[in-house]
C-alpha cells in the first residue's frame, strides 16, 4: 500500500490517461534513495488497465554495456521488428545484437525505438517504466529519451525514475518524490510497528526526513524500549548505504562473497559458478593470470554457492528472481561494495572474467587490473569497437577512456584518447569529447601525424559547438586537403573571405579532384581570379557521381560561390535526402541547416519551418550549439515573413546570443537579417535600411558576405523606401559584382528587379517577371511594379499585378505583404474578396511534408524512415489529412499535391 502519494499518483494518472487517448508523453520521478520511486513505478504499471507494460531497471554494473537496458525494455516486443522501416529495423537489430553489421547513426536507433514502442502499443496502448535511470547505459538512455521526446501522437506513456540530480534531457515533466507528509509517515510506522508514542513518531519522521525506506529500516532495528520512548534513539541514525551496513557485515564470509559477486553480476548462473570458484580459496591474480589459479571444476565446492545464496535470501537482503539475483534495494548493493576489501573486489572481477566473454569479460578484466596492462586495454578497445558498430558511442567512449588509462605506451594511449573523444562527440557529449581530446593532445610526443589528426578534431569540435574563428586558426595549421577543406568551411562560417581566399590558394597545390577544385575554386573566386568559377563549374558538372551528403554540401557551397542560390538549394535538398537514408554519424542536424535554408530561399516556408524545427531539436540533443543558432536564425526569418514580431525578435536574440560570442558570422548575419526583414515587411523602411547597412558593414564573426549578397535585393528595396538613392545604387553595384558569375534565371530576375527599383524602370520589372522561377519573389516584383503603375495614374494596368501579388501573399501566410498588396489594390479601384486558400494550406508543416512524400510515391515505412517517425505516426497524420482535404486515399492526396505544384505553390511559397 502507498501512503501519502495521492499527488504523485494523480500526475501519473494524467500522463497515462492522455497516452491512452493518443497523446503520449513522458514523466520523470526524481527523488533520493528510498523515497518510494519504485513503488510509484509499480503503481503506474498497474493503473493502465489493458495497456501493455514494458519495463527495465538500470543496473550499476551494466552501465558501461551498450544497449543493456534497451535490451531489457524491447526484448518482449522484438517480434514486431519486421514491421519497422528497413533502416530503423536494421539499426535496432544491430544495436540489440540480433544481427551483424553497424547500427549506423544513433538517430536511426532512436527512431527505431520509437517505432517499435509504437508497434508494441497496439491496440490498447503502452506504459514503459524505467527504474534507476541514473544507471542506464548511455546508448540506451539516448535512444529511450529520443523516443520519449516524440510521443505526441502515440499511445505511449514513459515513466523514468531517477535518483538525485542525474540529468534526464528533454523530458519537461518532473514529479519530485520527497519525504512523506507527517501524517502519512506516522500511518506507515503504525502499520508496521503498531501504536507508537507521538514523540517517537515525530522524532523518527524528523530525523529520517520522512523517507519511507529509512523509516522502515530504522524502526525495524530499534529496541522495544526505544520504540516506546523509554530509551533515546540512536545518534546519529544510519543513512544511505549505512542503513544496511550492519546486516551485510553480519553475513557469513561466504554469504558476503556471494553478495559481492551478485553486486557485480546479477546473473544467477554466474553468481553460483563464481562463488564455487572463490570458495576453493585459491589465490586469483590479475586478469592475464587468472586461468592458472582456477581449478578444473568446482569439485568439493559444488553446492556451496547455493548454501551461501540461501543465507543471503533468508536475511531479506536479496532474492532470486527468474535467472537473476536481485537486491531488495539498490542501497544494499552499495553497502556490499562498501563492506568489501579492494582486493576482494578485484578477485571477484578476475574470476568473473574467466566465466564471461566479450564486453563483460573486458570490463571484468579492467576491474581486476592493477596498474598498466596492455592486454586488458586491448580487450576494452575491442569492446569499444563492438559498441561503436552497434551505435553505442557513449559506451565506446567510456571503454576507450578506460583502455587509455591502462595503456603503457604513450602514443597508443593518445590514440585511444583521441578515439574516445570522437566516440563521445558522436554520442552527443561535446564536453566530454573536448576533455578527452585535450588529454590526448598532451601525449602526442613528437608524432606530428597524430598531432595533426588531433588538431583536425579540435577544429571540428570548435566549429560545431565552440568558437568558429578559433576553429579556423587550428585547422589552417594543417596542409592536408581534408584539413584545408575543414578550414575553409570554418572560415565560411566566420565570414572571413580573406582566410578563405588564402586557404583556397593553398588547396590549389593539391592534385585535381572534386573536393580540391571546390575548395580552391571558392578561394580563387573570392580573390577575383577568373579561374575560380571554372573550377567550380568543373565540380558541379560531376554532382551526378556523388554518393554521400558531404559531397552534396560541398556542391552547395560551390553553387553559392557562383551566386546561384536556387541551384544551391536543390543540392542542399539532395544532401538532406541522402543523409536521412544513409546516416551521417551524428551530422544530420548540420545538414538540416542547409536544407532548411534551401527550402526558405526556394519559397517553401512550411517545409523550411518543419525542417528547422526538426533540426533544432536534433541539434539540442546532440549538443551542437552553433547548429542550434543556425536553426533559430532561420526560424526567425520565417517569423518575420509572417509578420510575427515578438517571435521573430525572440528567436533572433537567442540565435545572436550564441553566434556572436562563438564568432559564427553566417548565423549572426541571418539572425540580423531576420530583424531587418521584419522592419521591411512592416513598412519601417528607415529602420530596415539602418539594419541592412549594419549587416553590410559587419566584419567576420558578426556578419557574412554571403548574407550581404543574398539579402541585397531587400537592402536595395529598403534603401529606396528610405529615400537613400546613393545607398541603393551602391547596394546594386555590389550585387551586380557578386552575381557576375551567376547563370540561373532566378538570379537574373532578382538583379533585374533591383535595377527596376534603382532606375525606376518598368522594363526591368517586366524582365524580372519573365525570368522569375520563385513565385513569392515574382509576387514581390509584381507588387513593386503594381505600386509604380498605380502611382503613375495607370490603375487598370496595376490591378492585375497587385491582385496576383495579393493572392500569392495570402496563400503564403505573408500577412504584412498581403495587407500592403490589398491596400494598393483597393487604392487602384478594386475591393475584391480575399483569394480562396490553396487546398493544402489547411495542413500543418509536418502534414505538408508527409503529403509531399506521398506524392513522391513513398510508402508509410519509407516516410517514417525519412522523417525519423514511426510508421504508425505517419498513418496517424494521413488519417488527419484525408478529412481536412475531403479525400479518402493516398492516390487522391498525390493528385492534389501534383496539381498544386503547378505553379509551384505547393505549401505556401515564400
Amino acid at each position: 500500500m502507498l501512503y501519502g502519494r495521492s499527488a504523485e499518483i494523480s500526475a501519473l494518472d494524467d500522463v497515462i490517461a492522455r497516452a491512452r487517448d493518443g497523446s503520449g508523453g513522458a514523466v520523470v520521478l526524481r527523488g533520493e534513495a528510498g523515497a518510494g520511486k519504485t513503488a510509484l513505478l509499480d503503481a503506474a504499471a498497474a493503473r493502465g488497465g489493458a495497456m501493455r507494460v514494458l519495463r527495465a531497471t538500470g543496473v550499476e554494473s551494466e552501465s558501461d554495456l551498450a544497449f543493456a537496458a534497451l535490451h531489457q525494455v524491447l526484448w518482449p516486443a522484438a517480434g514486431s521488428l519486421d514491421a519497422l522501416p528497413e533502416p530503423q529495423r536494421d539499426a535496432l537489430r544491430a544495436a540489440l545484437g540480433l544481427a551483424a553489421g553497424s547500427a549506423g547513426d544513433r538517430f536511426l536507433v532512436g527512431a527505431g525505438v520509437l517505432s517499435l514502442l509504437a508497434e508494441a502499443a497496439a491496440p490498447d496502448g503502452l506504459i514503459c517504466v524505467v527504474d534507476d535511470f541514473q544507471w542506464v547505459d548511455r546508448a540506451s538512455a539516448d535512444a529511450l529519451l529520443f523516443a520519449a521526446r516524440r510521443l505526441g501522437t502515440e499511445r505511449i506513456a514513459m515513466v523514468f525514475a531517477v535518483r538525485g540530480q542525474a540529468p534526464v534531457r528533454g523530458v519537461p515533466l518532473t514529479v519530485e518524490v520527497r519525504g512523506l507528509p507527517e501524517s502519512a509517515a506516522a500511518e506507515l510506522l503504525e502499520s508496521r510497528h503498531g501504536m507508537l508514542p507521538d514523540r517517537v513518531k515525530r522524532e523518527l519522521v524528523a530525523l529520517t526526513g520522512a523517507n519511507p525506506l529509512a523509516l522502515g529500516e530504522i524502526a525495524a532495528r530499534l529496541t522495544p524500549a526505544q520504540l516506546t520512548g523509554r530509551e533515546p534513539l540512536p545518534d546519529p541514525l544510519p543513512v544511505g548505504a549505512r542503513l544496511f551496513g550492519d546486516r551485510v557485515i553480519g553475513l557469513s564470509a561466504r554469504a558476503r562473497l556471494v553478495a559481492l559477486v551478485a553486486a557485480v553480476e546479477a546473473d544467477l548462473g554466474l553468481v553460483l559458478s563464481a562463488g564455487e570458484w572463490l570458495f576453493a580459496e585459491q589465490p586469483v591474480g590479475p586478469g592475464a593470470h587468472v586461468a592458472r589459479s582456477l581449478p578444473s571444476g568446482p569439485g568439493t565446492q559444488a553446492g556451496a554457492g547455493r548454501v551461501a545464496l540461501a543465507e543471503l535470501e533468508e536475511t531479506g537482503l536479496a532474492e532470486v528472481s527468474g535467472t537473476s539475483v536481485r537486491f531488495a534495494h539498490p542501497l544494499i548493493r552499495s553497502a556490499v561494495h562498501e563492506a568489501a576489501a579492494p582486493a576482494d573486489v578485484r578477485r571477484v572481477h578476475a574470476v568473473l572474467a574467466e566465466l564471461t566473454a566479450d564486453d563483460r569479460r573486458a570490463w571484468h578484466l579492467a576491474g581486476a587490473a592493477l596498474g598498466l596492462d596492455e592486454q586488458v586495454a586491448a580487450a576494452l578497445v575491442a569492446a569499444a569497437e563492438r559498441a561503436r558498430d552497434r551505435g553505442g558511442y557513449g559506451a565506446a567512449a567510456t571503454a576507450l577512456a578506460r583502455a587509455a588509462e591502462l595503456t603503457p605506451e604513450p602514443r597508443a594511449r593518445a590514440v585511444r584518447l583521441k578515439d574516445a573523444a570522437v566516440a563521445a562527440w558522436l554520442g552527443g557529449r561535446p564536453g566530454q569529447a573536448e576533455s578527452l581530446l585535450a588529454e590526448a593532445r598532451e601525449g602526442t610526443g613528437g608524432d606530428t601525424t597524430l598531432a595533426m589528426e588531433i588538431a583536425q578534431l579540435r577544429g571540428r569540435f570548435e566549429l560545431n559547438s565552440g568558437n568558429a574563428a578559433e576553429a579556423v586558426r587550428i585547422l589552417a595549421a594543417g596542409d592536408s586537403l581534408d584539413m584545408l577543406a575543414d578550414a575553409v568551411e570554418a572560415a565560411s562560417y566566420v565570414g572571413d573571405t580573406a582566410a578563405m581566399a588564402e586557404l583556397g590558394r593553398r588547396a590549389a597545390a593539391h592534385p585535381e579532384g572534386f573536393l580540391r577544385n571546390i575548395v580552391a575554386g571558392i578561394g580563387l573566386t573570392l580573390d577575383g581570379d577568373p579561374g575560380g568559377p571554372a573550377l567550380l563549374r568543373w565540380a558541379l558538372a560531376r554532382t551526378g557521381e556523388l554518393e554521400d551528403a558531404a559531397g552534396y554540401l560541398w556542391a552547395t557551397a560551390a553553387a553559392s560561390a557562383l551566386g546561384e542560390p536556387d541551384l544551391a538549394g536543390e543540392l542542399a535538398e539532395q544532401a538532406g535526402r541522402v543523409a536521412r537514408v544513409s546516416g551521417m554519424r551524428g551530422q544530420l542536424p548540420v545538414v538540416l541547416e542547409f536544407v532548411a535554408t534551401a527550402e526558405r530561399i526556394a519559397g517553401r516556408p512550411a517545409r523550411s519551418q518543419a525542417v528547422s524545427e526538426e533540426g533544432l531539436e536534433l541539434a539540442r540533443e546532440a549538443g551542437y550549439e552553433n547548429t542550434v543558432a543556425a536553426h533559430l536564425a532561420n526560424l526567425a526569418v520565417l517569423a518575420a515573413l509572417r509578420g510575427e514580431e515578438e517571435l521573430c525578435e525572440r528567436q533572433a536574440r537567442e540565435a545572436l546570443a550564441i553566434a556572436i560570442p562563438h564568432r559564427v558570422g553566417l548565423r549572426a548575419g541571418v539572425a540580423s537579417y531576420a530583424l531587418a526583414l521584419l522592419d521591411l515587411c512592416l513598412g519601417r523602411y528607415g529602420a530596415a535600411h539602418d539594419r541592412f547597412t549594419a549587416i553590410a558593414a559587419a566584419g567576420p564573426g558578426a556578419g557574412h558576405p554571403i548574407v550581404v549578397w543574398r539579402t541585397a535585393p531587400d537592402r536595395v528595396e529598403a534603401a529606396v523606401g528610405a529615400g537613400d538613392e546613393a545607398g541603393a545604387r551602391a547596394a546594386l553595384a555590389a550585387y551586380e559584382q557578386w552575381s557576375a558569375n551567376a547563370a540561373t534565371a532566378e538570379s537574373h530576375a532578382l538583379l533585374a528587379r533591383c535595377r527596376g527599383l534603382v532606375e525606376s524602370s518598368e522594363d526591368a520589372f517586366g524582365e524580372a517577371l519573365l525570368l522569375h522561377t520563385n513565385p513569392f519573389e515574382a509576387a514581390r516584383t509584381a507588387l513593386l511594379l503594381g505600386e509604380r503603375l498605380r502611382r503613375t495614374q495607370r490603375p487598370g494596368e496595376a490591378r492585375a499585378h497587385l491582385r496576383t501579388a495579393w493572392e500569392t501573399f495570402e496563400r503564403a501566410g505573408a500577412r504584412p505583404w498581403a495587407r500592403r498588396a490589398q491596400e494598393e489594390l483597393r487604392a487602384a479601384g478594386e475591393s475584391g474578396q480575399a483569394p480562396p486558400a490553396a487546398v493544402l494550406d489547411v495542413l500543418t508543416p509536418q502534414e505538408l511534408r508527409i503529403a509531399g512524400l506521398v506524392a513522391d510515391g513513398l510508402s508509410s515505412k519509407q516516410i517514417a524512415a525519412r522523417l525519423f517517425l514511426s510508421p504508425r505516426t505517419v498513418e496517424y497524420h494521413l488519417y488527419k489529412i484525408y478529412p481536412k482535404l475531403g479525400i479518402g486515399s493516398r492516390t487522391d492526396l498525390a493528385r492534389l499535391v501534383v496539381l498544386q505544384k503547378a505553379p509551384v505553390a505547393d505549401d505556401g511559397m515564400l
